[in-house]
């Protein structure tokens, strides 16, 4: 296997899949040739390029993309378009198509992972594996999502007005400089009807009653802190699909790779087919 370079980022580019243009990034090169590709989803406003740190780990040992969802980033966005779960899904599973993937894992954190089981629930023939990172476990008649839709709308609003890393501490208080920096520039990119309508979706959507129509193997990781999935939560994710195997990330909220990225690494053991290559 050739040199892993010291940076494994390749391009950014666009393909359209399901209607819309859809933007990435692709880490990797010639050493991850031979395994399965992995795509990660992000969450609700992180726009592909905030989770640049983790494609270039990734890109260490994996053929590696990372989406912009529709209205984040790069994406298509726009007032006519459907920010559906069901929309968000078969954005993914397209764009896996459009790209030849023929073997993938699918990474989704937060909203991406609850993107991640609705696309799963079709079992694509692509598709190999599942990594479920802190999804929101709330839907009709159970508890609802910790974190409030103002928050977002808030700093969504200081974005496009203009703001800067010192700004953003309001908000991400325990984010380094840099990251923080990263967020105030690429806030701006987040429609806020997108993010509104997969806000509300968290209550509507039932992805419980897509996790036992999963026949990949399921990964759950999950944060120490935050109380987005309690214990009850992974027994019963656990209870819908067998098999199902679970890490919690110690000293780690619900971003966890921004407070725990060794941790965050280290609880996928070699659960992609090889453990992620160290810094």
């Amino acid at each position: 296997m050739s040199t892993i370079p010291e940076s494994t980022f390749l391009y950014g580019g666009n393909v359209h899949a399901n209607g819309i243009r859809q933007h990435y990034l692709r880490y990797g090169g010639a050493h991850t040739a031979g395994r399965d590709a992995v795509v990660i989803v992000p969450g609700i406003t992180s726009p592909a390029i905030t989770w640049g740190f983790v494609g270039e780990r990734f890109g260490k040992t994996f053929d590696t993309y990372i989406l912009d969802v529709r209205g984040r980033g790069l994406s298509e966005a726009g007032a006519a378009l459907d920010y559906s779960l069901d929309a968000q899904a078969a954005d993914v599973l397209a764009f896996a198509q459009a790209l030849g993937l023929e073997r993938y894992s699918l990474v989704g954190h937060s909203m991406g992972g609850r993107i991640g089981v609705r696309a799963g629930r079709t079992q694509p023939a692509g598709l190999r594996r599942l990594v479920l990172v802190d999804p929101p476990v709330s839907g009709p008649g159970r508890r609802p999502y910790p974190a409030k839709l103002p928050w977002y709308v808030d700093s969504m609003a200081q974005a496009r007005h203009g703001m800067d890393a010192d700004a953003m501490r309001a908000f991400c208080p325990t984010w380094t400089e840099a990251q923080r920096q990263l967020r105030a520039e690429w806030l701006h990119t987040c429609d806020e009807r997108a993010i509104v309508q997969s806000f509300e979706a968290f209550q509507t959507d039932d992805i419980h009653a897509d996790l036992p129509r999963l026949k990949v193997p399921v990964l759950l990781i999950t944060a120490e802190k935050g109380d987005v999935v309690l214990d009850a939560d992974v027994a019963e994710i656990a209870g819908l699909v067998a098999g199902t195997q679970h890490h919690r990330v110690p000293a780690a909220g619900h971003m966890i790779p921004w407070d725990n990225e060794e941790g965050f690494y280290a609880a996928f053991g070699e659960f992609l087919g090889a453990p992620l290559v160290r810094a």
